[in-house]
């Protein structure tokens, strides 16, 4: 079998601050752990314009009816999955606008299915059966950013002719080599050698929110910070709902509850009806010539 070469990377380098870390004290062991994750936005704010590139090219592919598919495996797939996942209730987009694959399918959620990640030939074929287009982005995900499923998944979307953008934590990263957008973010050694679900994987969940969320922001899921797409499928929801109409709208509760049913419980839709005074249809149709921005109907 031949030797994976690890010892180039940041993510497997042992952390000199934490040598004895099964002698520390919980409060020292907390301590230094909250001091090494400090690094992680630090080393976020470094990349930003990498950052930037994958946003922009994300909001294209949203604006011609394309998707953004997150690939990964272990931690990084699962991350990608969750982050795929809370889009749905946050910006009232379908399930299959944000998806996120994982090495080894759903079951790879909660239990680690033995050489999925190895397999370069998994992550093109779980892309073909998404009907992979030009039109879709693919981010493929990978702390040590070698990671055959993913480079696999890459290497098929550049074939396609899909818009390709990697994710890892280690700089030089073999998967940048596969994609058009590379992001690479180096918080440093973990505090538990090799572990890169801690700082790696607070990394990619601070990035991987940047790039939905402010790709959101873009097809005009947003009015000033207001989540108006947000999908009321809970009484928490329903109320929340109620609240961004009455912030967007300065009316009362009993007004924005009011509009809230009229508008069959869409937030944008009852917000356009007050803020323009028009009635549900006109309002539809205000919201249809503005590409879903609020403010250009106004």
């Amino acid at each position: 079998m031949t030797q994976i070469n690890l010892d180039r990377l940041t993510t497997e380098r042992r952390n000199e601050r934490t040598t004895h870390l099964d002698e520390m004290s919980i409060h020292e062991a907390l301590a230094i752990m909250n001091q090494e994750d400090h690094q992680v936005p630090e080393a976020i704010a470094l990349i930003l314009p990498q950052i930037e590139r994958v946003i922009q090219a994300v909001i294209v592919a949203f604006q011609q009816g394309g998707r953004l598919i997150y690939m990964g495996a272990g931690t990084s797939g699962r991350l990608g999955v969750l982050d795929a996942a809370e889009c749905v209730p946050t910006f009232g987009v379908s399930a299959d606008m944000v998806i996120g694959l994982i090495a080894g399918g759903q079951q790879a959620m909660t239990v680690a299915v033995e050489g999925a990640e190895d397999s370069t030939n998994l992550g093109a074929k779980d892309l073909a059966e998404l009907n992979l287009s030009e039109k879709d982005v693919v981010l493929g995900i990978a702390a040590s950013g070698r990671t055959p499923y993913v480079i696999g998944g890459l290497d098929y979307a550049q074939e396609i002719g899909a818009t390709t953008a990697s994710l890892s934590c280690n700089q030089d990263a073999e998967i940048s080599q596969h994609a058009m957008y590379p992001i690479e973010v180096d918080a440093g050694p973990e505090f538990l050698t090799g572990s890169t679900r801690l700082k790696s994987g607070s990394a990619q969940k601070m990035i991987l929110n940047m790039i939905s969320t402010i790709s959101m922001i873009g097809i005009g899921k947003v009015f000033g910070n207001l989540m108006v797409d947000v999908q009321p499928t809970n009484e928490k929801l329903v109320e929340r709902s109620k609240r961004i109409i009455m912030q967007a709208t300065d009316v009362s509760y009993e007004v924005a509850s009011d509009y809230f049913e009229q508008a069959d419980q869409e937030v944008k839709l009852a917000i356009v009806m007050i803020l323009t005074d028009t009635s549900k249809e006109e309002a539809k149709e205000k919201l249809a010539n503005a590409k879903g921005f609020i403010k250009e109907t106004l």
